[in-house]
């Protein structure tokens, strides 16, 4: 139950600090959100947007942070 305990601290205090981070800037830092494969239509009544790249990148990322936590929570 301890290992459980740590991540579930981990995992909050990262939160904190994202969401701290989003507060503060108003936009995402590095064009997140605005990648090369990111999907914009726009045409004369509609705007289609689907952050394709920037789904694949926050993926990887998040999937880098779980196997950390693994690893420290053993």
């Amino acid at each position: 139950m301890e290992g459980i305990g740590k991540s579930l601290i981990l995992i909050g205090i990262f939160i904190v600090i994202v969401g701290l981070l989003i507060m503060f800037f108003e936009k995402l830092p590095f064009g997140l959100g605005k990648l090369p494969g990111d999907i914009y239509i726009k045409r004369d009544n509609f705007v289609f947007y689907f952050p394709l790249a920037t789904s694949i990148l926050i993926s990887i990322f998040l999937s880098l942070i779980f196997i950390i936590l693994s690893k420290i929570s053993r």
